[in-house]
């Protein structure tokens, strides 16, 4: 597996990846009704670098990677991670955030947070734990699951 900057040529497979994810609207806050255009120009914005991890010229997932605010904020990063349906329990979201984790250091990040890590979302919650991350808080009930309703989300943090 290699990861390596996303190109406009990637387009159809980030969609084919995060369309999925966005529309299910069980681990992102984003309208799942998002139209492919406006969740690519969302994935792919200015304001972030993407990435896909790809093996054998398939890609398998993609991540961005930004700064977390603008200004006094900007020295910790952000990132968002989707792994293929057909590629999940691999170890390719292991392989995007400690990509991630090595780019955003690289790039001058002092810390990285994750803003809205969704609780019911155990498999990411205990990956990023392993990955070093602790959880700094939970929000009660900050997201509206579709099938169980309101749940807790979390802020986690890393130091780098």
């Amino acid at each position: 597996m290699i990861i390596r900057p996303a190109h406009p040529t990637d387009s159809p497979a980030i969609w084919a990846i995060i369309g999925p994810v966005i529309r299910a609207g069980e681990t992102y806050a984003l309208p799942r009704d998002m139209s492919a255009q406006a969740a690519l120009a969302y994935w792919l914005n200015p304001d972030r670098e993407t990435f896909v991890a790809e093996e054998n010229g398939v890609c398998l997932g993609t991540y961005y990677l930004r700064a977390n605010q603008q200004g006094g904020g900007a020295h910790v990063a952000n990132c968002g991670y989707i792994t293929a349906a057909t590629a999940q329990g691999k170890g390719v979201a292991r392989a995007m955030c400690a990509h991630s984790l090595t780019t955003a250091r690289a790039r001058g990040f002092l810390a990285m947070q994750f803003n809205l890590v969704i609780s019911t979302n155990t498999r990411a919650v205990r990956l990023w734990q392993e990955l070093g991350f602790a959880t700094l808080c939970h929000l009660p009930q900050a997201f509206a699951h579709p099938t169980l309703g309101l749940v807790d989300a979390l802020v986690m943090f890393q130091t780098l």
